[in-house]
Order: C-alpha cells, then structure tokens, then sequence
C-alpha cells in the first residue's frame, strides 16, 4: 500500500460535502443530473480510461402536493404534516373515514383510510453478533448491550400492502417510536407502483389520531400528487488496467432519497477515493483491471446495479471481486429525550461471499485498519441477496464485499453532515485498498472456486 497516494480525511469528506450541497438527489432530479457530469468530471481528472455514461430506464417520482385534514368527534379539524410513499396512487381531496388497521379483524378497513401502525425493527446487538454474523469486531464490547435501530419496519417495503389486500382506499402509515419523530420517510423506493394513495406521518400525531379514534368516529381529507414517468438514468463507469485483464468492480450508487450525506455521498466519496488512489499507483501494482461504477437508480428499485448486471454478464465471468461501499454513518440515539450522537461508528455489515481467502483478508483489512463495530455476514443473512446496492451481482455468481451501514434515519431527511462518522472515512479506505491487494495473483475461477467455509469466533 501507497501510503502517500492515499486521499485524506479532508479530501474524502469534501467530495462528500460537494454532492450533498447539491440537494435532493431522487433519481433524474437537477441533482443526480449534476452528479452525472461531476463524476464522469472527476473520473477524468484522475486518469480513467473510457469513462462513459450508461443509459438504465426507470421511473422518475416526485411529489408535488400533499396535505392530510382530520376530523374527530368534537367536530375540530386537524393539519397533519405528512409525507407522501413514493410511487402511490394520486388523490385530491379524498375524504374517508380512518379506521385503525387490526391484523385480526383486517377488513375492518375495507372502503376507508387504513392506519397503520409501522415501528422500525430493532435487532439486539449481541444477536447479530452470536447468531447472524460469521465474525464480528468490537473490541470496546459495545454489542454486549443495546441494540441497533433498523431502517425498515418488519414489512419493508410493504407496509401498505396488508392494507392494499384488505381492501383500503388510503394509507396512513404511523412512524411510530421513531427516533426525531419524523415523517420524512422515503420508504418504498423499489419504483413499483401501489394502487392506494399513501403517506407517511409522525408517531406522536399517529398517537393522537388512535386517540381522537377511542373518542368517537373520525373522517379526513387527503390530497397527495406527484409526477411520475419514464425516465433514463446513467451509471457512470470509468476503468484503469492492471497486471492482468480479469477484473475488480470498484462501486456504490450515486442518487439518494434527499440531499442524503450518508445515502450515499458517503459512498460516492468512497469511490472516488479508490479511483484516486489507484490512478496514482504504477499499472503493474495493480492487482487486475479495475472497474469503477457509481450506479444510477439505486432509489428507484436498484434499476442501475441490476442493469449493468445484465449488459456485463458475459464480462462478469472474469470478475474477481466486487466490491461495493455504502454508507458511513454515526450512530444516533434519542435516549434522554433528544436526538443525539453517541460518539460510536454506527454498526458496519460486510456481505462477503462464503470464499475462505475471501473472508480472512476482510477480517485482516478490518482489524488492520481498527474498522471497529464491523460484522462479516453471508450474503444471504437477510434474505436470497444482500441488500446493498450490488444485490444482483451474488446471483450472477460474482465474489462479492459489499460495505454497507444501516442506520434509522437512511431514507430521512435528516440525514446530513453530521451523521457521517468522519474518523471512518480513511480507515474503510484503507481497508477496500487491503482487500483489492489480496486478490493478487488469484483469478476469477481460483476465487470461484474455493470451498464454502469461513472464518469463526468473535472479536
């Protein structure tokens, strides 16, 4: 390792800083448009050969208007701030009764607006460390207690699917215990149209709506528009040859649901990093070719990462790795009554294909580099992918490291630059370079070919 060709915290948290700046950056938005050029820009200056953009069609959202009146008993009315799901049915004063959505009794919704009621998982620390991960890193012991507060609520992307099925006419989702007791929830992102307009509100107005509800009958009015169509995005890719011509993808993904600092202009300022460092380091020293890619789409169903898939398939047989870099994140809590930083790194997942020399230089580049409160898992420890942003290259057979953190607040607007765990930056730089110099020597059938076995104990 290049020790000087390395970018600093300060080099790594300004590009961060430059996309964040921008704004909202929801696929085909004057922000992901920016971050298009800028990267193909930035890939240039450093050197990379064939830099190009790769149209990938999706759906283009963005929400126009929307308001949510309710009416109790007492005959008063209420505003209730409210943000709209992505990719909803639209409505324009629709009024309907509320009725509180029971898994018991579920068509007790049927022809009315369904609320639901949709608190985040939260997965104990010490579980993932005794039963979901392949190995774990904390050597402060701070997985003996608490736990770590997921993104998503126990349906995922589905929350207005019971009441769909059931019959509703509207969703009312409640963020119920929600750390900031937010609504700006860009949850589902997965593009696929629902048949029921939706949105999105606070725990703490959903507790007042289940109140107005025990004192009688209550009716809303609900408007929520927005503009929804077809689109091109681009993942943007740029290259740089290595001792041999197999390959290494370098990536992560360039929109997010906000002006979103840790989803993902973390990620893009990984890359970048990567691209950088690389560029300066003599052909030779380079494990293979290397492939850089900051995919479009991400927020619109993983549109990107699942094209390139499909159009580099064939190329794909002769990856040795790929690695992908998302989210560097700090931990924040509202224990004590405010929403605050804990001063730890929130918990880092290491995807990793169940390939022995695979896993050891994961282990080794975490440990070497103190990437602390890090766990190695199996692709699969959530599901038949990893859920990061390079989901599709497991299947397709490719050895994988996908970095990701997943804290609370990912897909909410109050992810900005104070949630980046800066001291991080570096360290996950140096860690990625680790793993690229391990595959040296080693090629994309050698890596395939390897037994399913992995490391054991915890750290």
């Amino acid at each position: 390792m290049h020790d000087e060709h390395i970018p600093n915290e300060t080099q790594i948290f300004a590009w961060l800083e430059e996309v964040f700046s921008h704004g909202v950056r929801r696929p085909g938005y004057p922000a992901d448009r920016w971050a298009e050029e800028w990267l193909q820009d930035q890939f240039c200056a450093f050197g990379l050969d064939n830099v190009r953009a790769e149209p990938v069609e999706m759906q283009y959202w963005e929400p126009q208007e929307a308001s949510l009146t309710v009416r109790g008993a007492s005959g008063e009315s209420v505003e209730v701030p409210c943000f709209q799901l992505p990719h909803t049915a639209p409505a324009t004063d629709l009024e309907l009764d509320l009725v509180a959505f029971d898994a018991d009794a579920p068509l007790s919704v049927r022809g009315a607006a369904s609320l639901y009621d949709v608190p985040l998982t939260r997965l104990p620390h010490a579980f993932m460390r005794d039963r979901m991960s392949v190995w774990s890193y904390d050597p402060a012991g701070t997985f003996d207690n608490g736990a770590h507060i997921l993104p998503f609520g126990r349906d995922l992307m589905d929350a207005s699917h019971p009441s769909i099925e059931a019959g509703a006419l509207a969703f009312i989702g409640t963020l119920s215990g929600y750390p900031g007791d937010s609504y700006q929830y860009y949850v589902p992102y997965d593009a696929v149209a629902r048949t029921i307009p939706g949105v999105w509100i606070s725990g703490s107005d959903g507790a007042r709506l289940r109140a107005m509800l025990a004192e009688g009958a209550v009716r809303l009015r609900l408007t929520a528009t927005a503009r929804r169509e077809p689109m091109t995005g681009h993942n943007i890719v740029g290259e740089l040859p290595g001792a041999d011509d197999e390959t290494v993808i370098i990536g992560s993904h360039h929109d997010g649901p906000w002006s979103s600092a840790v989803e993902d202009s973390s990620g893009i300022s990984l890359v970048l990093a990567q691209a950088a460092y690389w560029s300066r380091v003599p052909q030779a020293e380079r494990p293979h070719r290397l492939v850089f890619l900051l995919n479009s789409g991400h927020m619109a169903g993983g549109t990107g990462q699942h094209a390139f898939v499909e159009q580099h398939r064939e190329e794909l047989e002769r990856a040795v790795l790929e690695l992908h870099l998302e989210h560097v994140a700090a931990e924040f809590t509202d224990e004590g009554g405010t929403l605050h930083a804990t001063g730890e790194p929130e918990v880092g997942w290491w995807f990793t294909s169940e390939i022995p020399r695979l896993q050891d230089a994961v282990r080794a580049a975490i440990e070497a580099e103190d990437v602390r409160r890090s766990h190695i898992v199996k692709p699969t420890v959530f599901g038949e992918k990893p859920t990061t942003d390079a989901a599709d290259f497991y299947p397709a057979g490719v050895p994988i490291v996908n970095f990701l953190a997943a804290p609370f607040y990912l897909f909410d607007a109050m992810d900005t630059l104070d949630k980046i765990h800066r001291a991080h930056l570096v360290p996950i730089t140096r860690a990625a370079i680790r793993i690229i110099e391990s595959t040296a020597g080693v090629s994309a059938a050698e890596m395939r070919s390897a037994d399913v076995k992995g490391p054991s104990g915890n750290s």
